[in-house]
């Protein structure tokens, strides 16, 4: 039987990677994503330049030159923007644990489907312009505990000592032989005669008291005596007022601010012959009003709201960045990765090009030829892929996260301890006078 003679309609495979790319199809319809591509949000010729190399280096490396290599260069130049992407990715991620503890509620703004910044409105100065004005990725964060401050806010707020709660005051008239009073009705009253200090408070939220008093006659007057004058000065046992031929004892001027504060403090609560408790915002005076010498006692209080709501004019970052989700770091611009970011970045190019040489070859696991069969490697190359790219990703983390702002201060730090320790061996010079 004689053998038949074939004549296809192309002796060679119709995908066969080149050896050299074209700068002129680094294009956005050959690209996924298009962010780097010349018409894309990011332009950059730098990112067409280094796809293209990118096709050599992965001929070369995939052995292109003795077997042909199933891939097209836009398959290439997909897997070099994912990797940029993902190096940019990785990188924000760092960034991220390094500064937002001091971020948290500075300005966030929107992003578009590529994950960058859209100048708007809602945008300020500092970030309006996208990716074409202000890049936070590259901006060195200024540290100053914002997180610990907020909590000592809270803190402040709770012991009365400071802190971004506003505080509200209100009167209660006394009436004779009445002992319970609704301090929640007496506010919301004060805020239905319209006055202006509770327009802000919602009424129908549970107010939150923190201290009862009265005002009394100031008690430094009887501190200092009548004249109150330079020659008042009390001891360190005694109140009251010195005659002219009076030896002074000589104390601290802390001393008698003490001694003012401690007497003051005595006048309002020891010898106020008062007491009174509250429940669910109802006072009980004790004893029960009657013919008392003070005819008003005041509240202060605050009132209970949701957490994420701002008081007008006293913004505290409630709608800014409240976790990594929120912080405006757009993707790295190409021209700000280095070289030692740009040679992950063929690396990882190139392991994602192996990954999907695999999957080309898995489709076909043997090719028949006249008396034999060829099988091809997709299981190695699918493996290799996967293993080269966790590596490769984990190599980039376990050096950013040594090098994270903590661990350089641990560094500063045994460094400076290191050199205190090389001094100590060197002798001292004698000076001679």
């Amino acid at each position: 039987m004689s053998v038949p003679t074939l004549t296809p309609k192309s002796q060679t495979s119709v995908v066969i990677l080149t050896s050299t790319g074209s700068s002129a199809q680094v294009t956005t319809a050959n690209l996924p994503f298009g962010i780097y591509a010349p018409t894309g949000p990011l332009s950059s010729d730098s990112f067409v330049n280094g796809a293209v190399d990118q096709v050599a280096y992965t001929y070369r490396k995939l052995g292109g030159d003795v077997v042909d290599v199933e891939l097209t260069t836009q398959q290439v130049y997909a897997a070099y923007e994912e990797a940029v992407l993902e190096y940019s990715y990785i990188i924000n991620l760092h960034q991220t644990k390094n500064s937002l503890g001091d971020v948290l509620g500075d300005t966030t703004g929107t992003f578009d489907h590529d994950g960058e910044l859209i100048a708007g409105n809602v945008l300020s100065s500092s970030l309006d312009g996208g990716a074409a004005g202000h890049n936070v990725a590259l901006r060195y964060t200024k540290f100053d505990f914002g997180y610990a401050r907020r909590w000592g806010d809270g803190i402040s707020s709770e012991v009365g000592v400071g802190g971004s709660t506003t505080v509200y005051s209100a009167s209660i008239a006394l009436t004779d032989g009445k002992q319970d009073y609704d301090l929640q009705t007496i506010v919301a009253s004060n805020a239905a005669a319209g006055n202006v200090e509770y327009a802000s408070i919602d009424t129908d939220r549970k107010i939150l008291v923190k201290r009862v008093f009265y005002k009394s006659p100031r008690a430094m007057w009887r501190f200092y005596g009548y004249y109150g004058g330079l020659g008042s000065v009390g001891n360190l046992t005694t109140y009251g007022q010195y005659a002219d031929d009076t030896t002074f004892q000589i104390v601290p001027v802390w001393q008698n601010k003490a001694q003012s504060a401690a007497y003051e403090d005595a006048i309002r609560t020891r010898t106020s012959h008062f007491s009174y408790e509250i429940r669910n915002n109802k006072l009980r005076l004790f004893p029960v009003p009657h013919q008392w010498a003070q005819s008003t006692l005041w509240i202060e209080f605050v009132t209970s709201g949701d957490n994420w709501v701002e008081e007008s004019g006293k913004k505290y970052g409630a709608l800014g960045v409240n976790n990594l989700n929120t912080i405006p770091y757009s993707n790295i611009r190409f021209e700000h990765i280095n070289s030692i970011g740009k040679q992950w970045i063929r690396r990882f190019a190139l392991a994602l090009t192996k990954e999907m040489l695999g999957q080309v070859r898995g489709k076909f696991t043997t090719l028949p030829i006249p008396g034999e069969a060829v099988t091809l490697n997709h299981s190695e190359l699918l493996s290799q892929a996967k293993e080269e790219q966790d590596k490769l990703r984990e190599e980039l983390k376990t050096i950013l996260d040594e090098l994270t702002y903590s661990k350089l201060i641990e560094m500063d730090a045994s460094n400076s301890d290191n050199v205190a320790k090389i001094f100590q061996n060197v002798p001292g010079a004698i000076f001679i006078g």
